[in-house]
């Protein structure tokens, strides 16, 4: 193997994946204490559209959740192989409907109860920032409205040769 510099070394938001990782364990913990086996927190909010909307096409259920149809499908499939929600063939058989399992009906109300408290939590902590969380989120995205993440790589691409 090659003595090359590793460039993964330097993570400017670093910080800012392990927080969402440590948030994301600590929501898995709750899960675990309160005996729910197998469930991502990543996959609550899909959980949660389904039990308020009733059994959605994959297309729809990504639009509710601001997804891509592929990553949405990818996730389905997770969620079906770990007994979340079962599919069957949409109504012009070109698509599936997605719906929760019995096993997701029992912890539905639980996990909405889980996402409101989550929510609570999340207010509470920016309440005792001094520049809360969903600020830099809207000036980050600011920033973006005038220069794009993607314009911003490509201009730093067209510096390096190792991209050519």
């Amino acid at each position: 193997m090659a003595n090359l510099p590793d460039p993964t070394e330097h993570a400017v938001w670093r910080s800012l994946w392990d927080l969402q990782a440590a948030l994301d364990a600590d929501i898995a913990q709750v899960y675990a204490d309160a005996r729910i086996e197998g469930l991502k927190p990543t996959w609550v909010k899909e959980l949660i559209k389904l039990r308020v909307y009733g059994p959605m096409t994959i297309t729809e259920l990504a639009e509710a959740v601001g997804r891509t149809h592929s990553a949405l499908s990818q996730k389905v499939s997770a969620m079906r192989a770990a007994g979340w929600v079962g599919t069957e063939a949409g109504p012009d058989g070109r698509t599936k409907k997605v719906a929760l399992t019995a096993k997701a009906e029992r912890i539905a109300g639980r996990l909405a109860a889980e996402w409101r408290a989550t929510e609570a939590a999340v207010a509470e902590i920016e309440a005792e920032l001094p520049y809360p969380m969903t600020r830099v989120v809207r000036d980050i995205e600011e920033v973006l409205r005038r220069r794009s993440f993607r314009d911003r790589i490509a201009a730093k691409l067209a510096l390096d040769p190792a991209w050519e």
